[in-house]
């Protein structure tokens, strides 16, 4: 077997690696509209670039059909790859989004490495006590008392807020209609620059009314969204890729 023909049959098993991989970090952790607002894409595409040409250019390499201790040279750098691709599994697992909170004005995403395990095992309900895998769970967060905002005022000084601490989510729900008060109009989203395109196309692919529409800024780690909600309900509807700031 030649170098190349060796390289190449690497290449494919890291290619159907790379499939599986895509689908669990697209398909369950971070699910629409969270992979490229958590900056999920950047940690995706380093860590294939990794797997896709570190194995397969070393084993381009370093491959020569009959060496003395190739079995070992191939052992090892699958070893390397399978490392290097843990770590990005293991940075990419920690980013994930687990809750989508809405308090406010406004919804935030809360990824798995933005609560500790000492406030998660604080939840107010046993939905809010674990970590989702599958996307993030919607909630919803308000103060109860004049004890909980101490607290978090104290708390903002060292970055955290509200939806750092799981003890203060309740149902979503009980804060729908309050946060859809708060919503804006439609038109104001689509007065936003280059946004007049993508609110128009979801509005004629969801047969919605504008007017029974209103809207609040999506906080992400990497690439804040527009929430559009029902204005009567306060159900979120879809987050479009509109900068609401």
């Amino acid at each position: 077997m030649s170098r190349w023909a060796a390289a190449g049959i690497h290449l494919g098993i890291t290619a159907g690696i790379a499939i599986l991989i895509g689908v669990l970090v697209f398909r369950l952790w971070y699910p629409p509209p969270y992979f490229g607002a958590c900056g999920a894409d950047r940690l995706m595409l380093l860590m294939l670039a990794i797997a896709l040409v570190l194995g397969p250019l070393l084993t381009l390499i370093v491959f020569k059909a009959g060496k003395w201790g190739m079995t070992f040279d191939l052992a090892f750098i699958a070893c390397v790859q399978v490392l290097a691709i843990a770590y990005g599994l293991q940075v990419t697992a920690k980013s994930r989004p687990v809750f989508l909170v809405g308090a406010v004005d406004r919804f935030i995403v809360v990824t798995s490495d933005m609560i500790t395990d000492g406030d998660l095992a604080k939840g107010s309900q046993p939905e809010f006590r674990s970590r989702s895998w599958t996307g993030a769970r919607l909630a919803g967060a308000r103060i109860a008392d004049e004890q909980a905002r101490e607290r978090l005022v104290e708390a903002a000084m060292g970055g955290r807020d509200i939806q750092n601490f799981p003890e203060y989510y309740v149902p979503y729900p009980v804060v729908a209609r309050a946060l859809a008060t708060r919503g804006k109009s439609i038109d104001q989203l689509r007065a936003r620059p280059d946004a007049a395109p993508l609110v128009d196309a979801w509005l004629a692919a969801s047969h919605r009314d504008p007017d029974s529409l209103v809207w609040l800024p999506l906080v992400a780690p990497a690439h804040d969204l527009s929430m559009v909600l029902d204005r009567d309900s306060g159900a979120p509807l879809e987050a479009l890729p509109i900068d609401p700031w």
